[in-house]
């Protein structure tokens, strides 16, 4: 072995083991709590717990109080700028959609802008809730649709009578007035989520937060979607949080990896 070789030398035993975490917590599609990862990786559960509690506080680990389990953040995808494409944004995105999904007990889809009129669902996570809705990878749908859509419309660089002819094109179970969607549409872009109150699908609510590029304009769409009696203003209260938080930091690495 020659010195300088890169493979020479001591190897750092704190850092061999949180690389060990990552890898472990990547292969998990559900969230994992610290006995569990050091009885797998045979580490110490102290030293685990510490290492563990680091890993979230650099952001490369995400932490879910509610069930007290852990899960790779997508913050990981600041330390391969330039190295993944927005295809490997979209896989490192699944374990926080599957944490909300199972917090809140909602599915979620994700959603990628493919042209000027249509998305397609790209990754999706469900709760165990056997009720619960989502939609097929690979469904197309028009992008101004649902909750969703108000969420591109916000940022769309069309004119108002542009956006108008798109939305015409919408076939929605409750139609809502162009006007009061328009209006919707805008306060999406103040307060960085939009809901459909079952004006798609009748009885059937679902909001949406944008994740934007470093231009400024939506690429990816994050959706949440239920029965409407299944989430009630209190959820709302507590998952549309979530969700833009999800969006802001989502948003962040899409930028920093321009």
């Amino acid at each position: 072995m020659k010195v300088g070789d890169g493979t020479s030398g001591k190897l750092v035993g704190a850092l061999v083991n949180g690389i060990s975490i990552l890898r472990y917590l990547k292969d998990e599609k559900k969230g994992v709590g610290v006995t569990q990862v050091a009885r797998d990786l045979g580490i110490n559960p102290s030293t685990c717990f510490n290492l563990l509690k680091t890993l979230v506080h650099e952001k490369l680990v995400g932490f879910d109080p509610s069930s007290k389990t852990y899960y790779v953040s997508i913050g990981i995808l600041t330390l391969a700028q330039g190295a993944l494409d927005r295809e490997a944004h979209i896989r490192l995105m699944h374990p926080e959609l599957q944490r909300i999904a199972l917090s809140f007990d909602i599915g979620l889809n994700l959603w990628q802008i493919i042209d000027d009129d249509r998305v397609m669902v790209v990754g999706r996570a469900e709760p165990d809730n056997p009720l619960s809705i989502s939609r097929p990878i690979g469904q197309r749908l028009p992008a101004f649709s649902g909750a969703f859509g108000r969420c591109i419309a916000a940022w769309s660089d069309l004119p108002k009578a542009g956006i108008e002819r798109r939305f015409n094109r919408i076939k929605q179970d409750r139609p809502l007035p162009f006007e009061d969607w328009y209006t919707e549409v805008q306060t999406s872009r103040e307060e960085g989520y939009a809901i459909d109150r079952g004006n798609l699908i009748l009885g059937v609510t679902s909001v949406a937060v944008p994740i934007l590029d470093a231009d400024n304009r939506p690429y990816l769409a994050i959706s949440a979607i239920a029965i409407s009696e299944q989430i009630d203003s209190s959820k709302l209260d507590r998952l549309i949080p979530e969700m833009v938080e999800l969006s802001r930091r989502a948003s962040g690495t899409l930028l920093n990896q321009e």
